[in-house]
């Protein structure tokens, strides 16, 4: 089964985290100094915010996190059914977590983010390609400020 993501650029995270647990009635599973996650069950959610990156605060980006390949791989070739731009990250490390992942934006630049959680780790993005790229906010790799593979919304987004 798939849960929708979304990922959200806060300007004051501590006020946030207070903010989102009353909203949800629930305590964030996860807790940096520069991101909080909640896993929801009911909605069936991943929601993400995080300090990083110089974009306005706001929706950064949506997506699907799979509970398997499969799911994966499904959502994979219906993106490319919709005859867009897909870039595959395969298996990247990315907000405490490692994933194998890709992403498309829609015809307006939303970028959305389909990915299969495969770990955890105790970095933003410890072992990510940043040699070749810079990570944004939502560590859709990036070459000089512009993603890679993927459209840009008119506004200070990081995809």
């Amino acid at each position: 089964m798939k849960r929708f993501h979304v990922h959200a650029h806060v300007t004051d995270l501590k006020a946030s985290i207070a903010f989102y647990s009353k909203l949800f009635a629930a305590e964030p599973t996860r807790v940096e100094s520069d991101y909080a996650k909640w896993m929801l069950e009911d909605p069936r959610i991943n929601f993400a915010i995080s300090t990083r990156g110089s974009g306005a605060a706001g929706v950064d980006h949506l997506g699907f996190q799979t509970d398997d390949a499969q799911e994966l791989a499904e959502l994979k070739a219906r993106a490319t059914a919709a005859d867009m731009a897909l870039l595959d990250q395969g298996e990247t490390n990315c907000c405490y977590a490692r994933s194998e992942k890709h992403w498309v934006a829609d015809p307006q630049g939303i970028a959305w983010e389909h990915f299969h959680t495969l770990g955890s780790i105790p970095v933003f993005g410890e072992g990510t390609r940043e040699t070749e790229t810079q990570a944004s906010a939502c560590c859709a790799p990036t070459t000089r400020g512009k993603p890679v593979g993927v459209a840009v919304k008119p506004a200070a987004s990081c995809c």
